[in-house]
């Protein structure tokens, strides 16, 4: 019973380290550009986008499609920057144990 109970405490020791770093996350900032810093995309360290900016000097009503690339692509890199802010402060909660599931940010 003795080792169930430490298995508990560590567990919920664990979440609470959990919750914590989902906290830092979102204090976090990542930013990513595309088109030469045409299209510029801020998003937080969980990968939710806080703002674009866009030059107008790219904004052409005969060209949306490019405009929509660049905003894509930027979009795109910042949430692969914030996924890999993830995955490194998680490696450093669960001490590089590799965990058999996806988590939920």
């Amino acid at each position: 019973m003795a080792d169930f109970m430490k298995l508990l405490a560590q567990a919920q020791e664990m979440q609470g380290k959990f919750q914590t770093l989902q906290a830092d996350l979102q204090k976090e900032s990542v930013t990513a550009s595309a088109g030469g810093g045409m299209v510029t995309v801020e998003a937080n360290g969980q990968g939710t986008v806080r703002s674009i900016k866009i030059d107008p000097s790219v904004v052409n009503a005969t060209d949306v499609e490019m405009l929509e690339d660049l905003v894509l692509v930027a979009v795109t890199e910042a949430q692969k920057k914030a996924q890999e802010i993830q995955q490194r402060e998680m490696g450093k909660l669960t001490g590089g144990m590799s965990l058999p599931f996806k988590l939920p940010f």
